[in-house]
């Protein structure tokens, strides 16, 4: 059985997260709108959560690094 979608909503600004976002999932496609809420199947949903706490942990990261230099 299909699993159901799921709601999202990506974070819209009017600079560098203005444009839709491409996610691709096991070689299906998906062009995703900023700002909006959605239905995507829970496979993107994850996708996008995972790339979100990579993104947090790299800030960290950097952030741990320049403080280290100071």
């Amino acid at each position: 059985m299909a699993e159901k979608n799921v709601r999202i909503r990506l974070f819209k600004d009017n600079s560098r997260y203005k444009g839709d976002l491409f996610v691709s999932v096991n070689g299906v496609n998906y062009k995703i709108r900023r700002g909006v809420e959605v239905e995507v199947p829970p496979a993107v949903a994850e996708v996008l959560e995972h790339s979100q706490r990579q993104d947090e942990l790299t800030a960290a990261r950097i952030a741990a690094a320049e403080n280290a230099a100071q």
